[in-house]
């Protein structure tokens, strides 16, 4: 099966996309009746994925790695920081590739963090710092840093700036590091589908906001691909504009736990650091869950849980990262996707654990059919 690192775009279809031979599934008993539209007793149907031909998936091939060892590179971090075992690490993990693979200096790059409760001037000065400091390119790490970045590049037209997960600030200096959520949240829940034994199945967002519905939305749609009549309970740690809810693991404790003595056997956390809480109440009410953005299955943090994890949705910001510093490195930024998606490997699902492996060919398929354009992932409900 495949590794559980970011693998080769070509090679992880070689055996994936023999769906034509993936069977229809049986039908599935539900342990419970789930009430409140979901399936009941004994009528959790499952269907098979289309099949495509593989010539019709095969993914976008990789660009040449560039000499990066002239380059000085800024990374501004979202709250968390390196070590948050989730959004800032893999982007993290894409500069310490660029180190290693690229020929990136160490000591030519530079991190800063984000504080809890700061002000948005704080984040703007931070950048700044960065431009001043002699660091080009400077990469932001999530939504929060727009505003920062609209300014600080009109500031130092001369500079280079990416900012992951907003496409709002319009400057030929800037790159926006996007991504299909919806995609990679497609294909874990359609592994909650097929994983689930009570035929509900729950979603834990941290923010009620329109990146976090996307998670939410393709969630939503895997598991429907798979099991029309599943159950999926969705909630969210705190409303818009107000971003604590990715650093409340108590608060994701108390959702996640109210899911699971609801029926729920797996719940998606897409929560920031409350991903946390989350995997505590899988573990307290003896059911799984599903991480986001890194695999979390390997992060250190969570060795105590790492049991519940079943997969994670892999948001790959190593791969923008590390891709943005090659297309820098080589004068090629134009050509860098519009956004990462399962074609260009920029989203995809974890395998550490082994515990989606007899699900494999189930999830491949859909994978293909997706990168096929046979299904289209809706980004909202």
């Amino acid at each position: 099966m495949r590794n559980n690192q970011r693998i080769g775009r070509r090679g992880r279809f070689a055996t994936a996309i023999a769906v034509g031979a993936v069977a229809a599934l049986a039908l599935s008993g539900c342990a419970r009746d789930t009430g409140g539209g979901g399936a009941a007793q004994g009528e959790c149907e499952r269907v098979a994925p289309p099949s495509v031909p593989a010539a019709s998936a095969e993914p976008a091939p990789e660009a040449a790695p560039a000499d990066a060892s002239a380059l000085r590179v800024g990374l501004a971090y979202d709250i968390g920081g390196r070590g948050d075992a989730s959004f800032n690490d893999a982007a993290a993990a894409g500069l310490d590739r660029a180190v290693s693979e690229l020929g990136l200096v160490r000591e030519n790059t530079r991190e800063a963090t984000a504080q809890p409760g700061e002000s948005e001037d704080a984040g703007t000065t931070r950048l700044r710092q960065l431009a001043e400091g002699g660091f080009n390119p400077v990469i932001a790490v999530g939504f929060n840093y727009a505003n920062g970045v609209q300014t600080v590049a009109t500031e130092f037209p001369d500079t280079q700036f990416a900012i992951v997960d907003d496409d709002t600030v319009d400057l030929p200096n800037v790159t926006p590091l996007v991504f299909a959520e919806e995609q990679g949240s497609f294909l874990v829940g359609a592994a909650a589908a097929l994983k689930t034994e009570t035929c509900r199945v729950g979603f834990v967002g941290g923010v009620d906001s329109p990146l976090i519905q996307k998670f939410d939305a393709g969630y939503e749609q895997g598991a429907k691909a798979v099991a029309p009549d599943i159950q999926v309970d969705s909630a969210y740690i705190s409303p818009a504009g107000d971003f604590t809810g990715f650093n409340d693991a108590t608060r994701g404790t108390e959702i996640a736990a109210g899911q699971y003595d609801g029926g729920a056997d797996i719940s998606f956390a897409a929560a920031g650091q409350s991903n946390q809480g989350v995997f505590a109440a899988a573990q307290t009410a003896g059911q799984r869950a599903i991480g986001v953005d890194s695999d979390q299955y390997n992060s250190p943090q969570l060795t105590s849980v790492r049991d519940v994890i079943m997969t994670s949705m892999i948001k790959r910001v190593d791969v923008a990262v590390f891709d943005y510093v090659n297309a820098v490195a080589g004068n090629t930024v134009e050509a860098l996707p519009e956004r990462f998606d399962l074609a260009n490997d920029g989203v995809g699902y974890s395998t550490s654990g082994d515990f989606v492996d007899d699900i494999a060919p189930q999830l491949e398929a859909y994978r293909a059919a997706i990168i096929a354009g046979e299904i289209e992932v809706q980004s909202t409900r």
